[in-house]
C-alpha cells in the first residue's frame, strides 16, 4: 500500500517578531529538522532547510522579501534538502567541499540508512522502517536524494553572519559531526544550535562523529550566557536546561567539567 498524499508539507509557527519556526510534519520526528527562518533589517537568514522533498523556499515565499542567507548547521541530510535552493549558501569550511557531491549515506527508509540508523539506534530511538507518514503529490520516496550544490561562503570559528541589525557569531561545534556549527547573538544571548544540543538523546556514534571533540564542545557550551536554544530538533530551551543537558552528556561519558 502506497504512502497517503499530504495536502500540504510544511507547518510554521511564529515564535516573536523576527523568527519563525518551519518543519515538516509528515517526517518521523527522527528526521524533522527545525528550519528558523530570523529576519533582520538588511537580509534574512534561513537556518537549515530539511530534507528537500518539497520546496522550502517556495512554502516560505511570503516571508522572503529580501536577501537571504541559507546557513547549514552541518551537512547531515535532515538539515540539507532545501539548501540548493537559495542564492547564498553558508557552510563550515570543513563540510563544504561534501556539499557539491554529496554521498552521505540515508533515504527514507530505514534499511537505507546503514550506519545512521546503527547510531540511532545505540543513542536509544526507535527507527521505524518508514520515516515518512505522507508524501507530496507525484513524488516517490525511494528516489529520494539530497541535491547536491556548491557553498558561496564557507565560515570558521569567530566569523559573523550579519543580518544589519542582528549579528550572530559563528560557534564551531564538532562532535556530532566534523563541521557543526552553532549561530550565538551575544546582545539576545539567543544560540542556534544546530544538532550540537537539543532537548533529546544526543548522537555521538555516527559515522561522522567524535566523542572526544563532543565532550570539549559540551564543556564550552555550559560556559556560554545563553539566554534561549534554537536547536536542530525538538523544541526550544533556556540556559539552564542547556547545562543540565551538557552535564548529563560529560556525566555518561564519565567526564564532568573541573568544578561541576
Amino acid at each position: 500500500m502506497g504512502l497517503p498524499i499530504a495536502d500540504h508539507w510544511f507547518e510554521r509557527k511564529r515564535i516573536d517578531d523576527e523568527i519563525t519556526l518551519l518543519w515538516e510534519p509528515h517526517v518521523n520526528s527522527l528526521l524533522r529538522c527545525n528550519i528558523w527562518h530570523v529576519r533582520g533589517r538588511d537580509r534574512d537568514a534561513m537556518i537549515d532547510s530539511g530534507l528537500g522533498i518539497a520546496s522550502l523556499a517556495t512554502a516560505a515565499k511570503d516571508l522572503l522579501h529580501k536577501e537571504v542567507v541559507a546557513v547549514a548547521t552541518h551537512i547531515h541530510y535532515d538539515h540539507v534538502g532545501g539548501l540548493h535552493e537559495f542564492e547564498n549558501r553558508v557552510m563550515h569550511r570543513i563540510e563544504a567541499p561534501e556539499m557539491a557531491d554529496v554521498h552521505e549515506a540515508g533515504g527514507l527508509y530505514a534499511s537505507d540508512m546503514g550506519e545512521i540508523a546503527d547510531g540511532l539506534r545505540m543513542a536509544g530511538y526507535e527507527v521505524p522502517e518508514t520515516l515518512v507518514t505522507a508524501v507530496p503529490e507525484g513524488f516517490d520516496p525511494a528516489e529520494y536524494r539530497v541535491t547536491p550544490t556548491s557553498v558561496t561562503r564557507t565560515v570558521d570559528e569567530g566569523d559573523s553572519i550579519d543580518l544589519g541589525d542582528r549579528h550572530f557569531e559563528v560557534l564551531h561545534l564538532p562532535g556530532h559531526s566534523p563541521g557543526s556549527i552553532g549561530l550565538f547573538e551575544a546582545a539576545t544571548g539567543t544560540l542556534f544550535s544546530g544538532d550540537a544540543i537539543y532537548d533529546g538523546p544526543l548522537l555521538d556514534e555516527l559515522p561522522d562523529s567524535d566523542i572526544s571533540d563532543y565532550v570539549r564542545t559540551m564543556k564550552r557550551l555550559r560556559e556560554l550566557p545563553v539566554r534561549v536554544v534554537h536547536s536542530g530538533h525538538d523544541p526550544s530551551f533556556g540556559g539552564d536546561r542547556l547545562r543540565e543537558l551538557a552535564d548529563a552528556y560529560l556525566a555518561r561519558r564519565d567526564c564532568y567539567p573541573t568544578g561541576s
